[in-house]
């Protein structure tokens, strides 16, 4: 009994020892004295790209969302402990593919079939050239030290900032994968068509609680989607505000025109606000998983305090990006800092 509760007592210091070093090795300085214009490059470069088509600020934060949430495994998980204290010794068989490790950027290989491919994906992600016009900027600045996964994450900071949103300190200090996963991203990435329960299965295995999903499904604020993910909202579901429904039919009809995009936010869609979840009370949420968000289950209060609340919703909203950020990063001699984010050094 004694013997036990020893061991317990070694794991849980052993635990918060690794999570104290995990969290050193991303700092907010980590370019201060190796590239100083590293943040303001990036953000110089968003401010642009956004300037000059709204919709690209949602892009970069998707882009992100997508990085950071195929093979991402919240730590207090077996597997992933053992991944983790693993990559100490260099030993670890997931030291090259991790959460927000740019591999969504990498194009396919005789060896992999890369994320761009996967059906949330294809022919959907977009602002690739946007981070490749930053990489170029940096490498000429400050050759092989910025990677493209931290580029990804500040992007997405910026990319809020600059649509009017709250802004949140990012660490820095992650490397790029080696790899990447078409397989993976398919399994990962929620998908539209997702009931409440299943999102919240979905946004638990990377470890985060019932009201991080909700105030993340924030980002839907902003952006736009295909008729083909919420075709079946307008025609068929009933918990769907009928003169919405109607607006929408004409550019998304029910046989064709799957391509055709309508905005996520019928209100105010390109600023970052709390209008998305005011739209979710009026039963104005375009995607199935939206309005799943209320719909008479466990979250509607979370909606409903959003939807009066924005200072709320900001606050929540940059606490859970930090989480976001933070998914099991490739940090010390993991990985590899990629001269093009789109290849394999």
């Amino acid at each position: 009994m004694a013997f036990h509760s020893r061991y317990n007592i070694f794991c849980f210091f052993i635990l918060f020892s690794l999570l104290g070093i995990a969290s050193a090795q991303l700092s907010s300085d980590f370019y201060g004295a190796t590239c100083p214009k590293a943040l303001s490059t990036i953000k110089s470069a968003v401010q642009s790209a956004v300037a000059k088509e709204h919709r690209m600020g949602a892009s970069l934060l998707r882009l992100h969302f997508h990085d950071c949430f195929v093979n991402a495994r919240s730590f207090f998980t077996p597997y992933s402990f053992i991944c983790f204290t693993l990559s100490f010794m260099h030993i670890s068989p997931c030291m090259n593919m991790h959460g927000c490790d740019a591999s969504v950027l990498l194009d396919d290989t005789s060896s992999f079939t890369g994320e761009k491919s996967a059906g949330a994906n294809v022919n959907s992600l977009r602002g690739f050239d946007v981070i490749d016009d930053i990489k170029s900027q940096l490498e000429t600045a400050c050759p092989g030290i910025v990677s493209c996964a931290d580029i990804l994450v500040v992007a997405a900071r910026d990319s809020v900032v600059a649509l009017g949103g709250p802004s949140w300190t990012v660490g820095l200090g992650r490397r790029d994968s080696t790899t990447a996963s078409k397989d993976a991203a398919t399994k990962d990435i929620p998908s539209p068509l997702m009931d409440l329960s299943d999102l919240i299965s979905a946004f638990s295995n990377k470890g985060f609680t019932t009201q991080e999903m909700v105030v993340l499904s924030g980002a839907h604020t902003t952006g736009q989607a295909k008729c083909q993910f919420f075709r079946g909202r307008i025609y068929n579901e009933t918990n769907i505000d009928s003169n919405f429904a109607t607006s929408l039919k004409s550019n998304c009809p029910s046989i064709d025109g799957d391509s055709n995009l309508s905005p996520l936010d019928v209100t105010t869609n390109v600023y970052f606000d709390n209008a998305y979840f005011k739209n979710l009370v009026n039963k104005k949420g375009l995607l199935h998983s939206d309005q799943q968000l209320f719909s008479g289950g466990s979250t509607d209060s979370q909606v409903t305090t959003y939807s009066t609340s924005p200072s709320t919703f900001y606050a929540d909203f940059a606490s859970a990006m930090v989480k976001m950020g933070n998914l099991s990063p490739l940090t010390g001699n993991s990985g590899q800092i990629r001269t093009n984010c789109r290849k394999v050094n």
